[in-house]
């Protein structure tokens, strides 16, 4: 397949303009409707922050998608329109709950409709792996449900320093860009640089010290977005490797959502019921200023997605290779950081 890279190009920067000249306009409407995220005890922040600014990465993606429609050879336009249906109700169902903050088992609910309207429309994740084909295959609706909403909410579960979950969807959302461009599947690789340019022109009044929020509204639909652009153009290999590239590239969401409900488990705790045990509050109570701690996350979402690109390209060496890297940099960097607290102390 012949790529338009000029499409490409122009799907990221429209969205990023877009994004990032709503994100004041978001601003406002989010202090106009009440949706202001007050300090609290396990926050990281001391004063009231307004915070739908989801508003802006929403506009930027949709905008940008519907601008570039007569462009872009869609390769299944049923399978978008149950897209973007399902994403209009996580996007109502997020703004509603940064003004309203409903309860955890209603928006779970509805966010399983939101699931499966893109499954009715022939979204469907279908893994091969022997000798249990069969059986995977005839629970492509459930194992499809659960990609979507899993994802959804582990976006929204990372959102809790400033820049964290933008910056992460806008990494996660380049590497998807790059595995569909490899599977050859123009929509996605369009959607994905759509979600990547929305979540950067967002970035820069998000990142810290920020001004504003992403919410609900902005987080949950970034975990939809990235959950179904990788069924749509990463899953069409019908392969197990196929499910394993999904997963790592976007690793860091998934993987501290997981750990997160292990521990509430451990526990005996809800496994909805926040608490700061994430990573990044980990990273925070070890001595890391929020900066940092983004940072650092930046770089095992980048190596999560460097990963899942070197196993779509079957090149085992650089794996290794890469992994190795990151392991040292990040000895090294606790040790810098270590020595510098003791200096401090």
């Amino acid at each position: 397949m012949v790529h338009d890279w000029v499409l490409y190009i122009a799907a990221f920067s429209t969205a990023f303009a877009i994004s990032n000249v709503m994100t004041p306009v978001a601003k406002k409407l989010s202090i106009k409707l009440g949706a202001i995220d007050m300090p609290k005890k396990r926050g990281m922040h001391n004063k009231p922050m307004p915070r739908m600014g989801g508003i802006a990465i929403v506009v930027g993606f949709m905008a940008t998608v519907l601008l570039l429609y007569n462009f872009v050879e869609y390769s299944d336009v049923k399978k978008l329109i149950g897209f973007f249906i399902g994403a209009t109700i996580i996007v109502i169902l997020g703004m509603v709950d940064d003004v309203k903050n409903l309860p955890a088992k209603l928006k779970f609910a509805v966010q399983i409709i939101a699931a499966l309207i893109p499954v009715m429309f022939g979204v469907r994740i279908h893994v091969v792996l022997w000798p249990v084909t069969y059986a995977l295959l005839k629970l492509s609706i459930p194992i499809t449900v659960i990609w979507i909403v899993g994802l959804t909410n582990a976006v929204n579960l990372i959102d809790g320093l400033d820049g964290l979950a933008a910056g992460v969807s806008s990494i996660a959302a380049i590497c998807v860009m790059v595995l569909c461009i490899l599977t050859g599947d123009e929509t996605a690789v369009v959607l994905t640089a759509a979600l990547a340019g929305s979540c950067l022109g967002f970035l820069p009044r998000n990142f810290n010290p920020a001004e504003i929020f992403m919410g609900d509204t902005g987080a949950t639909f970034l975990g939809y977005t990235l959950a179904v652009t990788s069924i749509l153009g990463v899953f069409k290999g019908y392969a197990m490797i196929a499910l394993m590239v999904s997963v790592l590239s976007v690793g860091f969401p998934i993987f501290d959502t997981l750990f997160a409900m292990t521990r509430r488990a451990a526990k005996h705790q809800p496994i909805m019921q926040a608490d700061r045990g994430h990573l990044h509050h980990k990273l925070i109570d070890h001595g890391f200023s929020q900066k940092q701690a983004v940072i650092i996350l930046y770089g095992i979402s980048v190596l999560c997605g460097l990963v899942a690109i070197f196993i779509a390209l079957k090149d085992a060496t650089t794996v290794v290779v890469v992994l190795f890297a990151v392991l040292v940099l990040s000895l090294l960097v606790y040790y810098v950081n270590h020595r510098w607290r003791n200096k401090d102390e």
